[in-house]
């Protein structure tokens, strides 16, 4: 099993909720100390670095006008990660292509960064959450079609080496011929995000890594499930545990008692997240029908990965859900089997480490403990060096 180290890269000096409407969008950047934003900044890219000194991987994703996430730009983030760490792969998860007015730029920016690092990236592609759309201008309507038309010109311009080529579609160019090309054959590992059944298929087909996030035992098992049986359906070689990814909450302390009480913290990222309606779910980002049956069945009910909710719920509830790992070294290790049992396998922990006011010496040590002491009792299901997901 591969394990990569993730964090939202929160602003967590915020006011109390009952003083705002929302927590992300329209929340005014005066919040926003500069000073201890420069701060928080540096001390992410150190967490990252703590990492892979000790031999795991990193992850960082992108957001837009909230402070739950202040990597606006994720290739900014993902360029430097490619020249202050060494061995690390790093895993841009994602880029929201369906938002983006210029896929070409997402091109050439992944493939300075794949160059940076000497081919130590893997690409992810999201369609990207409904709070986006407003942020980004954005039509909600057909986000997953734009999602795959910008995959297929992104990686067309990736693969197309002997001169400029043209596209008509929803962007249209009359002249891609990106430098530099990427420095991985024939281009760098293509992960995926789903939360649902029928955006599973093209995953499949192409045989991406499936990611999925904070999905518990059910729906990940699910979602894994509906991708293998689609590889078997068409005739395609069975899916590998290094084609599924999943993401949850860790803490690793020297005891269950010790990892709790710190484990109360990484529930901020739930409680945090204040959203009106029409910004959690903006008309048209769902089918109407999809819209109708989660009105009828309390929407709220429902996280925002597909999962249970997880707002406002205890760590013993988010271990027993599957979305959180926290305890010892040895029941940490017991709980990531559990969900590896029960969704019949998988390749890729993406450990969200890090929430709210966590210090950097807290999440240093629970990598720490993690690689080494956590990772060596999963070597049963360690898959090694794990395959392309070209």
């Amino acid at each position: 099993m591969e394990y990569w180290h993730f964090s939202e890269s929160a602003y967590p000096y915020l006011p109390d909720h009952s003083e705002i409407d929302s927590m992300r969008v329209s929340l005014p950047n005066r919040i926003f100390d500069p000073k201890k934003g420069a701060e928080l900044y540096n001390r992410y890219l150190d967490d990252w670095q703590v990492a892979d000194g000790l031999g795991l991987n990193v992850m960082t994703n992108e957001h837009h006008q909230t402070p739950t996430c202040v990597q606006p730009a994720v290739g900014l983030t993902a360029a430097i990660l490619a020249r202050i760490t060494r061995d690390a792969r790093i895993l841009v998860l994602g880029n929201p292509i369906a938002n983006r007015r210029d896929p070409i730029r997402v091109a050439e920016e992944m493939a300075v960064i794949d160059n940076i690092s000497r081919g130590r990236l893997d690409v992810g592609f999201v369609r990207s959450v409904p709070f986006e759309v407003l942020p980004a201008n954005s039509n909600p309507v057909g986000l997953a079609d734009r999602m795959w038309e910008a995959h297929d010109l992104i990686k067309k311009a990736w693969t197309t080496h002997d001169g400029p080529f043209s596209w008509e579609g929803t962007w249209n160019y009359r002249h891609v011929n990106i430098w530099p090309r990427p420095y991985q054959e024939p281009h760098p590992p293509i992960w995926i995000t789903s939360t649902s059944k029928g955006g599973i298929r093209p995953i499949a087909l192409n045989g991406y890594v499936l990611a999925t996030f904070l999905t518990g035992f059910d729906t990940t098992r699910m979602l894994y499930d509906t991708y293998r049986r689609t590889r078997l359906d068409e005739g395609l070689s069975p899916a590998g545990p290094d084609r599924f990814a999943y993401c949850g909450l860790v803490h690793v302390g020297e005891t269950d008692e010790a990892a709790f009480a710190v484990a109360e913290q990484l529930r901020w990222y739930f409680d945090i997240n204040k959203v009106p309606p029409h910004l959690s779910m903006p008309p048209g980002y769902i089918p109407a029908q999809a819209a109708a049956a989660a009105m009828k069945n309390g929407g709220p009910g429902r996280g925002p990965f597909g999962g249970a909710n997880p707002k406002g719920k205890s760590v013993e509830w988010l271990i027993e859900q599957g979305i959180m790992f926290a305890g010892s070294p040895d029941t940490v290790a017991a709980q990531i089997r559990r969900l590896h049992d029960r969704v019949g396998g998988f390749g890729h922990l993406l450990m969200m480490g890090q929430a709210g006011l966590m210090s950097h010496q807290t999440v240093s040590r629970s990598l720490e403990l993690f690689a080494n002491e956590v990772a060596p009792q999963l070597k049963e299901i360690n898959l090694g060096h794990v395959a392309s997901a070209r």
